[in-house]
């Protein structure tokens, strides 16, 4: 009867909800697709930071991992039910068609989920969410949405489009939810203490071992099969300058968004004229001459500098999924040896070119690779003074300003993002660990620049990861327990409308249009033409 009663409490209005009260309050439930490094992060912010979620189901093809995630966060010591673990999300998907029926006929069932979070690969995510729109869940997507302007313009308009959407939906922009980045907006829009907002120079670091893993030999190298980097990579990054940039206030006016869009790009580095001579013809790193000197050397990086000093986390769980079952079977040796055998895998002249293309060779020669995704780029957006153009009066932070993004992979830091921020009264410094803030009244009053240094925050992209699943669990919350309407709770918790997050992946593709065009785009003509071509409000 108690499961009975939650489903009847879903169909009651907020009002009689409200006078019901606790009593039928409940936590959201969710299947997470896919159980690798996303999908986990997101199911282990649930534990760590107690969130008001249940992470109640795990669908991926790949068995270590999924069982993996289930004994840490579904079903723990016990076996998993017929309703927690499916080996694709067509299983889930089917199950839960049939689970539906049998309740609408009044059987006994087990309860059903409120929310997907999909963890894929980016270029699944539209067949996903399309197959799964039926079933009107709420909607945690990780970034980028999809590998196309025409893929994100279709699921944005099976979403509900720039209309009221029924079902919360949130997207990886992980950024927007770290404590420290928090406290940066609030600095500069809520305190004010730099003044009006002139430029900001932000660069994310990719990191030179974690940009020949995934972007060189891994699942991201080729835009055939991934997308650009720009946007696998940074359109959190675009989302992070327009969410710190694109100020507007509570009274009304629109958001103030740039008017040109340029971009300038190199694969730089790992292309097969840059290839040592003394890597002769080698196109795996065990089998040449130039291995022992060569920075990029897959042996070095995979085997001696983390599996040999006892990490078996990422990247190496990648190379090999159940190294750690493998290992914890077989011993340090045992997993060596499989590690050693995988990365030195390797392929001839008779090789087929469809059997090359359809794996990724971690072991393989960086020059040697059919990679051909950007290693180093730099996007600009300029703003123009439309600071009267509301309504004649004067308001905030919509004079002209501009950004400078650079992505580039050739870095110490992996991922740690680091900029600066120039406003009428100061100047800001940030990076992962401080921020760094300096006043023009200092050169009158010399004391020393304010730096302000948070505790480092549980997680992945500084708290980032927890912030993001905080808000959306949140805001699924407060909906299905009638506490608020789905726009009023993704306002609230989630920060960023569906029309926001599509726009911002529009701009990656506005950047990316203007690099390959070599010119400047003007955003606000080229989002209006495709505004025409979306439905009617």
């Amino acid at each position: 009867m108690a499961e009975a009663k939650h489903v009847g409490a879903e169909k009651l209005t907020i009002s009689e909800r409200t006078r019901l009260g606790s009593a039928v309050r409940r936590k959201p439930r969710f299947l997470v697709i896919g159980a690798g490094q996303r999908g986990t992060a997101y199911a282990s912010a649930v534990a760590r930071e107690g969130l008001p979620a249940i992470i109640a189901a795990i669908a991926d093809p790949i068995q270590s991992k999924r069982v993996s995630l289930g004994k840490k966060y579904i079903w723990q010591d016990g076996a998993p039910r017929e309703d927690q673990e499916f080996d694709s999300w067509q299983h889930f998907l089917k199950y839960e068609k049939s689970r539906r029926e049998a309740e609408a006929a009044g059987e006994k069932v087990y309860p059903g989920v409120d929310g997907i979070i999909v963890c894929t690969q980016d270029q699944t995510h539209k067949g996903i969410l399309q197959a799964f729109g039926p079933l009107r869940l709420h909607v945690l997507c990780e970034k980028p949405i999809a590998t196309t302007l025409q893929d994100c313009q279709d699921i944005y308009i099976s979403l509900g489009g720039a209309k009221s959407p029924d079902k919360i939906f949130s997207t990886g922009h992980v950024l927007r939810y770290s404590p420290h980045n928090m406290l940066l907006r609030k600095l500069l829009l809520e305190d004010r203490a730099i003044g009006e907002l002139i430029s900001v120079e932000h660069t994310e670091p990719v990191g030179w071992f974690h940009f020949s893993h995934s972007y060189v030999r891994g699942n991201w190298r080729k835009e055939s099969i991934a997308a650009p980097s720009l946007l696998c990579k940074s359109c959190h990054d675009i989302d992070f300058i327009l969410w710190l940039l694109c100020y507007k206030t509570d009274l009304g006016e629109p958001a103030h968004m740039p008017r040109l869009v340029s971009s300038v790009g190199n694969l730089s580095l790992f292309t097969k004229r840059r290839k040592p001579k003394a890597a002769e013809n080698a196109t795996n790193c065990f089998s040449c001459p130039h291995e022992q000197s060569c920075d990029w050397s897959a042996k070095k990086m995979y085997i001696e500098k983390l599996y040999d000093k006892g990490d078996t986390d990422f990247p190496v769980c990648v190379v090999v999924p159940d190294i750690e079952e493998i290992t914890a079977k077989s011993g340090t040796e045992g997993g060596r040896a499989v590690l050693t055998r995988i990365l030195s895998s390797d392929y001839n002249a008779s090789t087929p070119r469809a059997t090359i293309e359809s794996k990724q060779w971690y072991g393989r020669c960086v020059w040697e690779s059919d990679n051909d995704v950007l290693d180093d780029q730099i996007v600009t957006l300029t703003w123009d003074d439309d600071s009267r153009s509301v309504s004649g009066e004067e308001f905030p932070d919509r004079g002209p300003k501009t950004a400078v993004f650079h992505m580039v992979a050739f870095t110490e830091a992996q991922c740690e993002r680091r900029g600066k921020i120039s406003g009428t009264h100061g100047e800001i410094q940030y990076d992962s660990k401080e921020i760094r803030v300096y006043t023009f009244d200092q050169f009158r009053q010399p004391e020393a620049a304010k730096i302000i240094t948070l505790p480092k925050a549980g997680g992945g992209h500084g708290g980032g990861d927890g912030g993001l699943m905080n808000g959306f669990s949140k805001a699924v919350e407060a909906v299905i327990n009638g506490e608020l309407l789905v726009e009023q709770a993704q306002a609230k918790y989630v920060g960023c409308t569906l029309k926001e997050a599509f726009m911002s992946h529009a701009m990656v593709f506005a950047a990316e249009e203007a690099r390959l065009g070599r010119k400047v785009v003007d955003w606000q003509d080229w989002w209006a033409e495709l505004e025409q071509r979306l439905p009617a409000d």
